[in-house]
């Protein structure tokens, strides 16, 4: 099924002013943050994460368990399309990033040595996302 929803796309100058240094980095550059120094790595609240770009939302509370890596992981996103799956070469080895699939964002990457009932980890920046709480 396909949405409606129009992309959100802006200039290099837009996403600058519109995102925090460590959100243009990570969505806009590619970049990672260090393990165990991002915003909910280790939050186990009941909510939903949504891209710091275009608040699209991404990944459910109770899709997240702890890897153990430093960096906020799920084992599948809130719905299907929500994300996009890239090859990653970079750094010499085979990878693959996710990408937000309405604004294009890095996310992270996802493999395949996450729980049941996916076996996937999504292991996402936490800068790449905001939570929003149950009320």
């Amino acid at each position: 099924m396909q949405s409606n929803k129009q992309k959100k796309q802006l200039s290099d100058t837009q996403w600058r002013e519109e995102l925090t240094p460590e959100q243009y980095h990570i969505l806009r550059e590619h970049g990672t943050e260090r393990p165990f120094t991002g915003p909910n790595w280790n939050n186990f609240e009941s909510g939903t994460y949504y891209c710091a770009g275009c608040e699209t939302p991404l990944f459910r509370s109770d899709t997240k368990f702890d890897a153990g890596c430093g960096w906020p992981s799920f084992f599948e996103p809130v719905s299907e399309g929500v994300v996009d799956e890239v090859k990653d070469t970079s750094l010499g080895m085979v990878r693959t990033e996710i990408r937000c699939a309405n604004c294009g964002g890095h996310l992270g990457h996802v493999f395949p040595d996450g729980p049941p009932p996916t076996g996937l980890r999504y292991c996402m920046n936490g800068h790449a996302m905001h939570f929003v709480p149950e009320h």
